[in-house]
């Protein structure tokens, strides 16, 4: 047993040192890249919160894991504002994060299984000094569908609005994960859409989080598919 104990943490130690390898994680960056190119994405409501942003308002955009891949080359335009992201310490977190960073994104690694309170402040502070972030709403491991709170006290306690977007594609597949993680064919129509902003509560109280919390939750949960 000890053998096959022994064998199994070199195997899972190998397939980490690869996943983490700046090269397997450039490769799986310029793929994504290049096969995003493929799509023909049209973009709603996109200007409302970028001129709100550029006043010096902050924004922390909100969507599901299951549509990750779509904001690889789309987000990539943003990446003059300094923006963060709080990705999972997982294995898949980490293909995750090295996609994020070559974005331009500034990635803290944590979430609520592992280190979530240090990147929850983390992202706090970081999108105070510059403005924008994302967070992925249901991560990292669901269930789909349901927006945890997290994004709403990091709103709250940064004083910025929450702009919930999605996405639909025409033509796509689902991978069999627990968010049917979606990966549109090539050359599908992508409509890529941005709600409109969402105050953050004024004050901590349970309540007030929890209405912000259902109400973006009501307008994302029919992007999932």
């Amino acid at each position: 047993m000890k053998k096959i104990f022994s064998r199994n943490r070199r195997i899972t130690r190998l397939k980490y040192s690869i996943i983490a390898s700046k090269p397997f994680l450039a490769f799986i960056y310029w793929f994504v890249r290049i096969y995003s190119a493929t799509l023909r994405v049209t973009v709603e409501n996109e200007r409302c919160w970028l001129d709100y942003l550029d006043r010096g308002g902050r924004v922390i955009l909100s969507g599901w894991h299951q549509q990750f891949f779509i904001a690889v080359r789309k987000f990539r335009k943003y990446r003059k504002y300094h923006p963060s992201v709080m990705v999972s310490r997982s294995e898949d977190g980490t293909v995750a994060a090295g996609v994020a960073r070559r974005t331009g994104w500034q990635v803290v690694r944590g979430c609520s299984l592992e280190g979530g309170r240090e990147a929850l402040e983390e992202v706090i502070l970081r999108l105070q000094e510059y403005g924008l972030a994302a967070h992925v709403v249901d991560g990292p491991l669901g269930p789909a569908g349901i927006v945890k709170k997290g994004v709403i006290i990091i709103a709250q306690s940064a004083d910025a609005v929450i702009v919930p977007v999605w996405a639909e594609a025409d033509s796509a597949w689902h991978v069999n994960s627990w968010d049917r993680f979606m990966i549109p064919k090539p050359f599908a129509r992508l409509t890529l859409r941005f709600g409109d902003m969402i105050p953050a509560p004024v004050t901590d109280r349970e309540e007030e989080i929890e209405t912000r919390r259902r109400t973006l939750e009501t307008i994302l949960r029919p992007a999932l598919k």
